[in-house]
C-alpha cells in the first residue's frame, strides 16, 4: 500500500510487518469459515487442505492473500460442493453439511 504512493511513503517513519498465516493456521481459518456458514469440513479435506495450503505458502510472493486467500478457496469449495450435490437425488442436512475432499481437492487460486 504504501509503495502505492510515492508520497505516502515519505509521511510514514514507522511500519508494522505482519507475519503471514502459516498454513496450518490457514485451514484453522477455512475451518472457522465453515462454522460460521454451519458446514463441516471432514478430517480428508483438512488434510487436503494443508497440502494445498503448504503449497502455496511455500511459493507465496509479497501479494499473499492470507486471509483473503482462505475466504475464496472456501467460496470456491462451496460451489463446488453445490455441484455435486445438485447430482444427488435424496438430500438431508447433514450431507448438505459436509465439505468433502473432492469439493477442495483441486482448488487454485484462479479457478
Amino acid at each position: 500500500f504504501i509503495n502505492s504512493n510515492p508520497g505516502l511513503k515519505s509521511r510514514f517513519s514507522r511500519y508494522f510487518h505482519f507475519e503471514d498465516y502459516t498454513p496450518q493456521e490457514l485451514v484453522e481459518i477455512f475451518d472457522t469459515f465453515c462454522d460460521q456458514h454451519n458446514y463441516t469440513l471432514t478430517e480428508a479435506a483438512k488434510e487436503i487442505l494443508l497440502t494445498r495450503f503448504q503449497e502455496l505458502y511455500d511459493y507465496r510472493d509479497k501479494s499473499f492473500g492470507n486471509g483473503r486467500l482462505v475466504r475464496n478457496m472456501f467460496e470456491k469449495a462451496i460451489e463446488k460442493q453445490a455441484n455435486r450435490l445438485v447430482n444427488i437425488p435424496h438430500i438431508n442436512p447433514y450431507v448438505m453439511q459436509q465439505i468433502l475432499p473432492e469439493d477442495v481437492e483441486k482448488l487454485t487460486i484462479n479457478n
